[in-house]
């Protein structure tokens, strides 16, 4: 008979979960998952992909406006968003039920609950009261959005986890916060009709981006009618019979149908039974592990955004992978978080890999820039202002590529491929000596000659 019931228990099927789950499996492990919520975690269910299926549909009026500059005769148009819901529920539905089928066919067994550890070796679950034993424990919970509890009338305001889920489309949204969530959700109501204003407590939105990425970004979203106020948080938020109206430090009111919190996010850690095991968990809630992800207690183990590394599904995915490859495959392995490509689906949107000029400069003391700003050619007959950004960062002793950062049409797509450049070390004549592919906005990666030199540099 054996020890315990299962090899692997794993709370949590998000991203990181869910691979873990598989790739155990795949090894010969015995393996079971809880899930309290949907199979699919954040991400699936109402993070990255619903959010980038309401990225397309807030950018069809712009191609509703190019197209006449292409010869193109189009109706007025007109948008449901009660359809756009319904479309993005089904497709999540489906992602959903492919999951469930992944598990299925490597034979995991699915627990749809809440499951608490009671011991390094147990877990209870709680709907139906049942204990399961396992040689290890994954926490993969992922987090959850944050809000100001001692904020006035923070009762009335929403989250991203509600923000995919609303009845009625809001003509008027106010979105607190800087980040990622809150500079795609402006982009997204303002693409859709909205009127935006987005309230950040910072000087400058997207903190840790490079400078130029983060000026032009704001000065596109501002040209597209997108309020910005910086250096401001609400005092207190009011229901009114038209809406809400929220006060900021300034005084200044702000009415909206609705006023949503994007302020970042936080391990879901509590209430999982860690802290009576010696389960460590830092001042913020993440749970303390490892370069293999093993937590203070041998046979549990984390992975994913509850221990607030590098929170971005990908890396929740190869910290599951190497996970399953060490303690099933026989294959230790460990992640290396350098050179992570990320993308922020504003629109224009962004993409960036490796280190900004700032960091670069920190870092390396002598750097090349090499910068490029024009207008797409699809701009031009649209008679589109907007305007792209393309930047190389060099390493000017090596020569060696150490930043890519793109702001424009398709700037995700572009840096996942320059990416694998960056990551494997290749150097600025390597990029001169690759073949343009034309016409095409990305060949002015392997086009761009000149240094740039900011304009305060020339001056000086």
């Amino acid at each position: 008979m054996a020890e315990f019931d299962y090899d692997l228990f794993v709370i949590g099927a998000g991203s990181g979960g869910v691979r873990a789950a598989r790739i155990a499996s795949s090894y010969g492990a015995r393996v079971a998952i809880a899930e309290e919520f949907r199979i699919g975690g954040t991400c699936v269910i109402r993070g990255c992909v619903p959010k980038k299926l309401l990225v397309y549909a807030s950018r069809f009026p712009d191609e509703f406006e190019d197209a006449k500059g292409f010869g193109w005769s189009v109706p007025e148009p007109k948008f449901d968003w009660p359809a756009l819901i319904a479309a993005k529920d089904k497709e999540i539905s489906r992602l959903e039920t492919a999951y469930k089928a992944t598990l299925d066919r490597f034979n995991v067994s699915v627990f749809p609950e809440r499951a608490i550890c009671l011991s390094p070796n147990e877990v209870r679950l709680s709907a139906s009261g049942k204990t399961v034993s396992a040689k290890i424990i994954l926490i993969a919970t992922g987090g959850h959005p944050n809000v100001d509890r001692k904020l006035p009338g923070v009762e009335h305001v929403i989250t991203s986890n509600d923000v995919f889920h609303l009845p009625t489309f809001p003509r008027r949204i106010v979105i607190a916060g800087g980040g990622y969530i809150a500079t795609e959700f402006a982009s997204i109501f303002q693409g859709l009709g909205s009127e935006v204003t987005l309230i950040y407590r910072g000087a400058k939105v997207l903190r840790g981006f490079d400078e130029d990425l983060r000026d032009a970004l704001v000065s596109s979203m501002q040209a597209r009618g997108i309020r910005i106020i910086n250096e401001q948080v609400f005092t207190k938020i009011e229901k009114t019979p038209l809406g809400l109206t929220g006060t900021i430090t300034s005084g200044e009111k702000l009415d909206a149908d609705e006023i949503l919190f994007a302020i970042g996010r936080s391990p879901n850690s509590r209430g999982l039974g860690l802290e009576t095991l010696g389960v460590l968990t830092d001042a913020e809630g993440a749970i303390v592990v490892d370069n293999h992800s093993q937590t203070s207690v041998p046979s549990i183990f984390a992975v994913g955004d509850v221990t607030n590394r590098v929170n971005l599904t990908p890396v929740a995915i190869r910290e599951g992978h190497a996970f399953a490859d060490s303690q099933f495959g026989n294959k230790p392995s460990q992640v290396d978080y350098a050179t992570i490509p990320t993308a922020v689906f504003t629109t224009p949107e962004i993409g960036t890999v490796g280190f900004s000029e700032q960091e670069a400069r920190m870092q390396y003391g002598s750097i090349d820039i090499y910068r490029a700003t024009f207008r797409p050619m699809k701009a031009i007959l649209a008679g589109r202002d907007e305007r792209m950004l393309m930047k190389i960062v060099v390493e000017a002793k090596s020569d060696r590529v150490v930043g890519v950062h793109v702001l424009g049409p398709d700037a995700a797509e572009i840096v996942q491929m320059a990416a694998i450049a960056v990551r494997m070390g290749a150097t600025k004549s390597d990029f001169d000596r690759t073949m343009a592919l034309h016409p095409s906005a990305a060949e002015e990666l392997v086009t761009l000659r000149e240094k740039w030199v900011a304009p305060t540099e020339a001056a000086g």
